[in-house]
């Protein structure tokens, strides 16, 4: 009854999810998946696997989701040229070791690890561009929380609007929209003290 709990030691937060920077200037990246779509909506379509992108600013919170086809180095440069073209080139962008992406195959981790060849040849396209890959230590997936976060937030939304349902590309894109602008819109703080004020602050003003 007088026994005392526990107190964890917090450690300071990085500089980048203090200081003030535009959207999406320090980002993070993970994949989740994967996810059954079907090439026509017709009857007895062909099915393949599809795989969701995960970007979140640090700085903001905000979430951008990308469809990609295949874990291949191609894949992944599209699915970011897309997301830099709307959001923004990252300065450092961020992700997990290859060793710690939970639930990956052999294919994903040799993408993602530092002496791959084509790990090599995605850092030298993305360094055209201003942008340095930036790896969590080894061992340490509690430093990839904030895109595990919306990853988790992500699949919540996915998984009771689509279920098991089989969806085309295009429906799936579809989804993940609405659900990136849903994500986008939740509160982070009041915007004022006045308790009359029932505005709040979200990443979407950003």
């Amino acid at each position: 009854m007088r026994g005392e709990t526990a107190r964890q030691m917090m450690g300071q937060l990085p500089r980048v999810r203090t200081a003030p920077s535009r959207p999406f200037q320090h980002a993070g990246v993970d994949y989740a998946g994967p996810f059954t779509l079907k090439t026509w909506s017709g009857r007895s379509p062909r099915t393949y696997k599809a795989y969701l992108i995960v970007f979140v600013c640090f700085a903001t919170s905000a979430c951008h989701l990308e469809l990609a086809t295949d874990y291949s180095t191609e894949g992944f440069v599209a699915a970011y040229r897309r997301f830099a073209g709307r959001r923004g080139a990252c300065s450092p962008i961020r992700s997990d070791c290859g060793t710690n992406l939970v639930g990956a195959d052999a294919e994903l981790k040799r993408l993602f690890s530092a002496a791959s060849r084509e790990f090599t040849d995605l850092r030298n396209l993305l360094a055209s561009d201003g942008t340095e890959w930036q790896f969590n230590p080894p061992s340490a997936p509690h430093f990839g929380g904030k895109w595990e976060a919306a990853v988790k937030s992500a699949k919540f939304h996915i998984k009771r609007v689509v279920g098991e349902t089989w969806l085309t590309y295009e429906e799936f894109s579809t989804v993940l929209a609405q659900i990136e602008g849903l994500i986008n819109s939740r509160p982070l703080c009041p915007l004022s003290d006045d308790p009359l004020d029932v505005s709040a602050l979200t990443p979407v003003i950003f």
